[in-house]
């Protein structure tokens, strides 16, 4: 694991390293805007990293307009987490969480997610924490994924519809992280039904900016998510790996001082 990955500082005092020799790290999905693969994206590693023998918990702390998201997380843990411990802060109301929780007379405050979080960062090893809405979205009084992330010593990982206009939008989004986390970040594009002249462009003109591994592409995966019919991909199979490897998580490490032969992807 690289030095610059992250651990809770709200946990110093409570690093445990197992005999795979992994220390709890920490990895923040944002996004570009709302609906761009933030979930897709979490619930594909999460599984990875499952089956790959980690321990693994994948969170999204505050959603708003209900808790689909959540439940696809619940379903890749295999029973890891309870869907409360994934998602403690759900509203109805389709906006903001900020604003869907005034709607319904509650607050949400960063101390109380952050210590939600420190918790469940006890029991695994690799924390994935998925924000609401783009990186500036207002999750509670006062703070927004950013501040988590600040607040995590996170890795970000920007997830980026690749359209036009993507490198705009994963530029923007990357100088509004918190300094010491943008030299962290990886951006995952994600790739359209159909390309066009702007999907390679937007590649490039990304790698350009940031280190090679840094930027990543997914496929597309289908106007509805189905994260079996997903997972059978070799191609996405393959993107989720490089991701993993680019963060320089290395699952095959623990397969092989489980004494298996290969992967399990």
């Amino acid at each position: 694991m690289t030095e610059s990955s992250t651990v809770l500082i709200a946990c110093r005092g409570h690093f445990r390293f197992d005999i795979t020799g992994m220390r709890q790290e920490a990895f923040f999905i944002t996004g570009t805007d709302t609906g761009v693969g933030k979930t897709v994206l979490t619930a594909l590693l999460a599984r990875y990293l499952g089956e790959n023998d980690i321990k693994v918990a994948a969170l999204k702390p505050v959603c708003s307009g209900g808790r689909d998201d959540a439940r696809v997380l619940h379903g890749v843990l295999n029973g890891a987490a309870t869907l409360d411990q994934i998602n403690p802060w759900h509203f109805r109301a389709p906006l903001a969480p900020l604003l869907a929780a005034r709607l319904e007379h509650r607050r949400v405050r960063l101390a109380e997610v952050l210590a939600h979080v420190c918790a469940m960062q006890k029991r695994f090893d690799i924390l994935l924490i998925e924000g609401a809405g783009g990186l500036l979205s207002p999750l509670g009084e006062d703070f927004n994924s950013r501040d988590l992330i600040a607040a995590l010593r996170a890795t970000p990982i920007v997830v980026c519809p690749n359209r036009l206009g993507a490198v705009n939008q994963a530029l923007l989004t990357l100088e509004a992280l918190p300094s010491r986390a943008r030299v962290r970040a990886r951006v995952v594009l994600m790739s359209p039904p159909g390309p066009d002249a702007s999907t390679q462009s937007n590649f490039h003109l990304l790698a350009a900016r940031l280190e090679g591994k840094r930027i990543l592409r997914l496929p597309w995966l289908g106007a509805r998510f189905n994260r079996t019919r997903g997972w059978e991909n070799a191609r996405v199979r393959q993107a989720v790996r490089a991701l993993a490897s680019s963060l320089q998580i290395f699952p095959q490490k623990v397969i092989a001082f489980h004494g298996r032969a290969g992967s399990n992807l």
